[in-house]
């Protein structure tokens, strides 16, 4: 640990939570399907009125983009792994118990751009297109996850943003 380092406290159950969902992401990510409207969501086009420059575009950076968020959710699952560890074994108290988590400051790019993809592959499938909008989704338990998600993003930015 450094003083450069980003503390975050963090419950097992909910370390274990965020490893699930790491796992998961990573799944959907190396399945590589472009037709899924998450993945599409993770691989955006910035020639979205041209469709040849977009499929041109993708051809020569998806690949590279999905084995970045690969690689960035594979920093997030290692940081996670011993505080996610033996979760069935635990008693309540234990797995409710909030621990320090550290992460390098090397390593916060990493969680800050999986914990981002993981609120938009969450959004795709709750059709959320912008945050401004109303959503009629509240009900929906994924939204609590995604809500969840975007706190967990923005104690580690703001974390980073102290170290600056």
């Amino acid at each position: 640990m450094s003083d450069a380092d980003i503390r975050m406290r963090i419950s097992r159950v909910e370390g274990a939570q965020l490893l699930q969902l790491v796992d998961d992401f990573r799944d959907l990510v190396t399945a590589r399907d472009a037709g899924d409207p998450a993945v599409a969501r993770l691989t955006p086009s910035p020639y979205p009125e041209d469709d040849d420059a977009s499929a041109s575009f993708a051809d020569a950076t998806r690949r590279d983009l999905l084995d970045r968020r690969i690689a960035d959710a594979f920093v997030v699952r290692a940081g996670l792994a011993e505080l996610a560890a033996d979760i069935p074994l635990l008693t309540q108290k234990e797995a409710l118990t909030e621990h320090e988590l550290t992460i390098s400051i090397e390593d916060v790019d990493a969680w800050i751009r999986t914990l981002a993809a993981l609120r938009l592959v969450i959004a795709s499938r709750l059709d959320i297109l912008d945050v401004d909008l109303e959503v009629d989704v509240e009900d929906d338990p994924r939204y609590g996850v995604y809500e969840w998600l975007g706190y967990r993003l923005e104690v580690v930015v703001q974390a980073a943003d102290s170290l600056l």
